[in-house]
């Protein structure tokens, strides 16, 4: 079976939990709408957050975080998948996030996820996917150390 789920206004972990159980059941995943996707949060505080995530590690050796909302969403739904093994690996496969509505889904019914909506979340800070990634392109990661 093939799910096109839209991510608009849709928490981001809800939606990747979601992805991965139907993924992990052999169901074809398409999210669209990617860079539509709220995390939860004021934006000081989510900024800081994964801009400490994209200074882990060594900059030539990882590890490698995507500055484009459609593989940001699939980098997050990958960590919700045990990737390392045989039927996460397939499971990812079968997972595919666009940018806006393709061509091809247009015309298709796209599916809400209620439960990750943004209408359970009265009065709560987001911060949407697009705009977490424009900060971690425009901010310098693994700053020159002096000494």
């Amino acid at each position: 079976m093939k799910y096109i789920i839209d991510a608009t206004n849709a928490r981001l972990g809800r939606l990747a939990t979601t992805v991965a159980k139907r993924s992990l059941l052999g169901h074809e995943i398409v999210i669209v709408n990617c860079e539509h996707a709220i995390i939860s949060g004021t934006k000081k505080s989510v900024e800081k957050k994964w801009h400490e995530r994209m200074e882990l590690g060594q900059p030539s050796k990882g590890p490698f975080f995507s500055r484009m909302p459609d593989r940001f969403v699939r980098r997050v739904v990958r960590g919700m998948l045990p990737y390392k093994q045989t039927r996460g690996k397939d499971a990812f496969g079968r997972v595919q996030c666009y940018l806006g509505v393709p061509s091809e889904y247009k015309n298709n019914t796209l599916e809400k996820l209620e439960h990750a909506d943004l209408a359970s979340l009265k009065g709560t800070r987001f911060v949407t996917v697009q705009q977490i990634c424009q900060y971690l392109r425009t901010k310098p990661l693994h700053p020159a150390k002096s000494g």
